[in-house]
């Protein structure tokens, strides 16, 4: 599996032939403002953690492969199985008021190519309830948001040790470039260097501890 970060908490992950694109920026997003670029991929699957902001709903940013001309969308939570990828969506709160003031969020646990991925999309409350934590299964890649405003590096570290991960990649620091420095040392880990891509796969986990992988972006 291939894991490609674009930005805000867009990723994509393949392997072999089959693609997944999660929470794509839409072409409203004032990406340049930020020195970052809108995906231009093919996908087999979108996926969408909350349709309410602009830099998480592309749904039509990304075109579909082959003769599919649009990819299949899946912005909710409900169990999927598409082209042998198995996708769960797990209902929780942009907010720590029950989504009073920011609306719903999906967390996506996504088993891929034997891997387990779990992205957190926009996670917002106050802490991460027994129950997601038992839909959310086992998890080997977590893709967490570190930006301070809905999860800041504190309440990311608690989480993370709550799932065990072996792989975190932090996302969603756009606005807030310091928010990465400070994730790293709330983690214990302020040396790590940014790589361009992850190539993983399955028998590379093993029994390691969780470490942090931060990707460059494109």
């Amino acid at each position: 599996m291939v894991i490609t970060y674009y930005g805000v908490s867009c990723f994509k992950a393949q392997a072999g032939e089959t693609v997944l694109a999660f929470d794509p920026p839409s072409k409203e997003f004032p990406a340049n403002d930020f020195g970052l670029k809108l995906p231009r991929f093919q996908t087999d699957v979108v996926l969408i953690s909350h349709s309410q902001h602009k830099d998480h709903n592309g749904y039509d940013t990304l075109s579909g492969k082959g003769e599919n001309k649009r990819p299949f969308i899946i912005d909710g939570p409900g169990e999927y199985e598409i082209k042998g990828v198995q996708i769960r969506g797990i209902k929780s709160f942009h907010d720590e008021i029950s989504g009073e003031k920011m609306g719903l969020n999906t967390i996506y646990a996504v088993t891929f190519e034997d891997i387990s991925i779990c992205h957190l999309g926009d996670f917002g409350e106050k802490e991460l309830r027994p129950e997601t934590k038992e839909a959310m299964g086992k998890v080997d890649i977590l893709f967490v948001n570190i930006d301070g405003s809905d999860t800041n590096p504190q309440k990311a570290t608690k989480m993370i040790a709550q799932i065990e991960p072996k792989i975190v990649i932090p996302m969603h620091y756009h606005k807030d470039h310091k928010a990465l420095k400070k994730f790293l040392e709330e983690f214990g880990n302020g040396a790590v260097k940014p790589v361009e891509k992850l190539t993983i796969k399955k028998r590379d986990l093993g029994e390691k501890k969780t470490e942090v992988v931060v990707l460059s972006g494109v």
